[in-house]
């Protein structure tokens, strides 16, 4: 699933990153690689926002789609 379908509450670990240079560069200039995990601590109008170890990221909805994630077990 891709991270903007996500639901609040959800703990993801990345797995792929389905995106050119440019978004895959962005993403981890903020720390979203595969094998990171996230928790989702916000996905409704705007930016989704979720929690990587004690910080906060703010994702745009299109980028957030090209981040393609399964549920942490």
């Amino acid at each position: 699933m891709s991270l903007s379908s996500a639901k609040e509450g959800q703990e993801v670990r990345v797995v792929y990153i389905h995106g050119g240079v440019n978004a895959t560069k962005r993403l981890a200039e903020m720390g979203i690689l595969p094998g990171v995990e996230l928790k989702v601590v916000s996905n409704s109008i705007g930016p989704i926002l979720v929690a990587l170890g004690e910080s906060r990221i703010a994702i745009g909805r299109g980028l957030a789609s090209k981040v393609i994630c399964e549920l942490k077990s």
